[in-house]
C-alpha cells in the first residue's frame, strides 16, 4: 500500500492504495470487468450528463468567509461542488484555505488537494494569516497533499488505451478510507490538471467529469478552483467546469489606474437563492472579508 493522506509522518494511513489500482498520486480505483452489450457501449459515450445527487434532504452551512453568508439565503448547499474561478492574485487559493481552515478548526474534516503548489508552502500560505495547519494535521483533521498532474494524463490516456478509445471509465478518480471521509475537498487547481492535458481534449474532459461525478456521490462539500483572465469574459478555458459544477463563484482582481480593487460575485448557485451583484472584498492579514452591502463599481472607472 502506498500512503497518499495522513495525520503527519508518525500518523496513520487516512487514504491509501495500490499500484494496480493504477496510481500512487491520483489515487485512481481500478473498475471491476464487466460485460456490456453494444447498446450499453453507446450509451457510455454520449456527452456527460449532470451527475446526479444522492440527497434525501438538503442541508446548508456557512463557509466561514466574513461578510459572505450575507449574499446567499440559507448558506452553500451541502454536498454541491462550488467552483471558485478567478485571474491570478484574486484570491483563490487564500479563500479556499480559509474554508478549509473554518470547517478544520470546527472539527470537520478536510482534503486540500494541490496540483500547483506544495505542501509546505500552501502551510505557510495558512500560517500568514495566523492559522494552524500543523495542529489540524496532527489531529486528523486536515490533510494537504500534492499530486503531480502529469500523471494524472498519463494514466488517463493508458486506461482509454485500454478501453480501446470507447472511454468506458467508470472510475472514481480519488478513494478515501472510512478512517478519513472527508467532509470538505479543495482542489487547487483544474488549470493545471488541464495545462497537463494540453491535446488531449477529450481525455480531459473525461477526467473532469468523473471528478465531479464522484465528489457529488460522496455527498462532500467541495471547492475546486480554476484559473481565468484577469477581467473574466468566459468562465472556464474550456466551458465544460461551470456546466458541472452545482455553483461558480468568480473572484476579481479590477484596476483603477494604479489601485487594484478585489470583488467576489456568486455568479450561480443551484438550490438556494443569492444576491446577484459584484460585491467588494478584502485580503486582510486575517483572511479575506466580503463586503456585501458596498457597491464596487463606484471606485472604478468605467
Amino acid at each position: 500500500m502506498v500512503k497518499i493522506f495522513g495525520k503527519g509522518d508518525k500518523g496513520k494511513y487516512v487514504c491509501a492504495i495500490c499500484k494496480k489500482q493504477f496510481s500512487d498520486k491520483a489515487g485512481l480505483m481500478k473498475h471491476e470487468e464487466t460485460h456490456i452489450n453494444d447498446s450499453e457501449k453507446k450509451e457510455e459515450i454520449k456527452p456527460v450528463k449532470k451527475p446526479e445527487k444522492i440527497v434525501t434532504k438538503q442541508d446548508y452551512i456557512k463557509i466561514g468567509i466574513p461578510g459572505f453568508d450575507e449574499l446567499i439565503e440559507k448558506g452553500v448547499p451541502k454536498g454541491n461542488a462550488i467552483l471558485i474561478s478567478g485571474g491570478p492574485g484574486s484570491g483563490k487559493t487564500i479563500f479556499c484555505l480559509q474554508i478549509a481552515n473554518f470547517f478544520v478548526e470546527k472539527g470537520k474534516r478536510c482534503v486540500y488537494m494541490s496540483f500547483e503548489e506544495e505542501e509546505a508552502k500552501l502551510k505557510q500560505h495558512m500560517k500568514d494569516f495566523g492559522w494552524d495547519p500543523d495542529k489540524n494535521i496532527k489531529n486528523g483533521n486536515l490533510a494537504i497533499k500534492g499530486f503531480d498532474p502529469f500523471e494524472v494524463v498519463r494514466l488517463i490516456e493508458a486506461m482509454v488505451e485500454e478501453s480501446k478509445g470507447e472511454l468506458l471509465i467508470k472510475t472514481p478518480p480519488i478513494k478515501f478510507l472510512k478512517e478519513f471521509m472527508p467532509d470538505i475537498v479543495v482542489v487547487d487547481s483544474l488549470s493545471a490538471v488541464a495545462a497537463a492535458f494540453s491535446g488531449h481534449e477529450t481525455s480531459y474532459r473525461l477526467y473532469i467529469s468523473q471528478l465531479f461525478r464522484y465528489l457529488n456521490s460522496m455527498g462532500v462539500t467541495s471547492f475546486v478552483i480554476t484559473e481565468t483572465e484577469e477581467i473574466p469574459t468566459e468562465i472556464t478555458r474550456r466551458g465544460c467546469e461551470e456546466f458541472l459544477a452545482d455553483g461558480v463563484i468568480l473572484l476579481y482582481n479590477l484596476k483603477k489606474t494604479d489601485i487594484r480593487i478585489s470583488a467576489l460575485e456568486i455568479l450561480k448557485m443551484r438550490g438556494v437563492k443569492h444576491q446577484k451583484r459584484i460585491v467588494p472584498m478584502q485580503i486582510t492579514e486575517k483572511g479575506i472579508v466580503i463586503y456585501p452591502k458596498q457597491e464596487v463599481f463606484e471606485a472604478l472607472e468605467t
